[in-house]
């Protein structure tokens, strides 16, 4: 069956291959198209693409061959490729007069697969990583660059050194929500035409995090231009997230007992205590008593927070909360509010996860540093002066959820596309084209992220399914992974191959109903995760299964593997 080249007003070098299959088959699949395997190529040369590549607005730096070896990723050797560094539209802002430029990497396998993956960032970028498509839960084999595919990364627009005050300038802003990878992405496609004599067959998006974002957002901005969609922990609703985050961190304040320690409103005595009483209503939910909370959805209405854990009535015993712990606890798992109750942001689940110090670290200190005060000036309008930025603390716990909330919605004569807008896909649960291309998406989201909530993701697929139906899952599924926090650690199996599942999925129609994840215990090559119990064994595998469905212990066998549990 032949490959049909489609022509689309941004790509025109976009080659996406597509089998027209079986009639009786493509009907029972709800006419959705089956697409081909991808067929590689070897690479022409690399030392002179600077020579052989025009593309608009856009300049190679430097083109060099990079030796298998040279490049080690999760302790493996990567293959020989080719390393080529650029700048796209280059300029100098009239707003804050910064010279900005969305500045990239690609690395191009001599031995190609055929394929192309943009790897998306996480935090709020200004850094070119190294482009080898790592992926969250991927082990130490499973970054796309040594699975043979041509990888780009970029910093979206801006350096780390213009953090986060690129905010000021609107196109930075821009950049940095969408338009970075939708200048990106044909470029890369015709520099790969350059460097193998065909485009790509297939094109692939994924990343954690703000990656996750970028990869939701490609979805419904960019559905002609990717063929599989990987997104983990995807904050989808970033600028909502931040504001939850800063109003996190004003309850943890009302209750800590160090005024300079936001961690002494709930020290990890206090998350043991909470974690424990979790997994006492909510461990056998799935029916094994293994340390992990399958059942979030069940857990949500078997834990409660006031009844379940004891408040203390004298002194602290190492059993119970105060009431200014309970009260900002409670109050950050119900979601970030205003004074007259409306959400700001999301529920969050309650999961022992919340032992992590990852979680500990987003919740007490990121949320009054960089990370989420920079909502000041890339996500509101107008955004902060530049000398607030001398006390993020002080933003952080400063911000009105009244009057400040409601910027990340706003616009005015210099900043024309609110947060809201150019940071989030402008309908999320509008996949027909994707869908009708044939197109994938694999979303998986660690059920104690404290940062992107999983209730937000869920809420997401639940409308998704309201839409679409039953036939939401021929094109779409979600996965929620246990005990795991941002994007990975925590008492969790927080390592899996999500991408080689997509490939299988678009390319050979094998939807994957369920994905296996390992935990990574002391050993592990890509390195271990020092908050895997040690009661587990530290090679422990579990199903992550398509959401609604739960991973239940099938009542017999071993319960460290993975086969002793199915997807219902």
């Amino acid at each position: 069956m032949g490959r049909s080249t489609v022509l689309t007003a941004l790509a025109v070098v976009s080659l996406v291959a597509v089998s027209c299959g079986d009639p009786a088959e493509d009907a029972a699949a709800g006419s959705i198209p089956r697409m081909s395997p991808a067929v590689g190529a070897v690479l022409t040369g690399c030392a002179d693409l600077g020579t052989r590549f025009e593309f608009t607005n856009t300049t190679l730096t430097e083109s060099k061959p990079t030796p298998a070896g040279e490049l080690t990723v999760g302790g493996h050797d990567i293959r020989a490729h080719c390393t080529v560094t650029g700048k796209m539209n280059e300029r100098v802002s009239p707003v804050d007069g910064q010279r900005y430029a969305i500045g990239f990497e690609m690395r191009l396998p001599e031995d190609w697969n055929g394929r192309f993956f943009y790897q998306g960032n996480g935090g709020i970028d200004g850094n070119v990583p190294p482009a080898v498509g790592a992926v969250s839960g991927g082990g130490p084999t499973t970054n796309a660059l040594d699975l043979g595919f041509a990888v780009i990364s970029s910093d979206a627009g801006h350096t780390a050194e213009q953090n986060p005050l690129f905010g000021i300038d609107p196109q930075a802003r821009l950049d940095y929500g969408y338009q970075a990878v939708a200048s990106l992405t044909p470029m890369a496609k015709a520099l790969i035409t350059t460097a193998y004599g065909k485009a790509p067959d297939h094109s692939y998006i994924g990343g954690t995090s703000n990656g996750g974002r970028h990869t939701m957002v490609a979805a419904s901005r960019l559905p002609d231009q990717y063929d599989g969609y990987l997104a983990g922990a995807p904050g989808f609703n970033l600028p909502k997230a931040s504001v939850a985050q800063m109003y996190g961190a004003q309850q943890y304040a009302a209750a800590a007992t160090d005024p300079d320690n936001l961690e002494s409103a709930f020290d990890p005595t206090a998350r043991a205590i909470v974690a424990q009483a979790i997994l006492a209503e909510c461990d056998n939910l799935d029916g094994a008593d293994d340390g992990l909370v399958h059942d979030v959805t069940g857990c949500a209405t078997a834990f409660d927070l006031a009844t379940d854990v004891p408040t203390c009535t004298g002194e602290f015993d190492g059993a119970c909360l105060s009431r200014e712990q309970t009260l900002a606890v409670s109050n950050v798992f119900a979601g970030a509010v205003n004074s007259r109750g409306e959400a700001l942001y999301s529920t969050f689940p309650y999961d022992p996860g919340l032992i992590s110090e990852d979680w500990a670290q987003w919740e007490f200190v990121n949320s009054i540093t960089n990370r989420d005060p920079s909502a000041a000036f890339i996500f509101t309008t107008p955004p902060s002066e530049p000398g607030a930025l001398a006390d993020t603390r002080a933003i952080a716990l400063g911000f009105d959820m009244d009057a400040d909330a409601g910027k990340i919605s706003d616009t005015d004569s210099t900043y024309t596309e609110s947060a809201m807008s150019f940071m989030t896909p402008p309908d999320p649960t509008d996949l027909d084209e994707l869908r009708g291309r044939g197109a994938k998406m694999v979303v998986v989201h660690g059920a104690s992220d404290p940062v992107f909530s999983v209730d937000d993701t869920t809420r997401w697929y639940e409308s998704l399914t309201a839409k679409y139906g039953d036939t939401t899952s021929d094109f779409a599924r979600f996965f929620q992974v246990p005990g795991m926090g941002h994007s990975r650690g925590g008492p969790s199996t927080d390592q899996y191959d999500g991408l080689s599942a997509l490939v299988d999925w678009v390319e050979n129609g094998r939807a994957p109903d369920s994905i296996i994840a390992t935990a990574r215990g002391v050993g592990n090559p890509g390195g271990a995760n020092p908050e895997v119990p040690q009661s587990w064994n530290p090679g422990r595998t579990r199903p992550l299964c398509p959401f609604p469905q739960v991973a239940r212990y099938a009542g017999s066998g071993d319960i460290e593997r993975a086969e002793s549990f199915d997807c219902r």
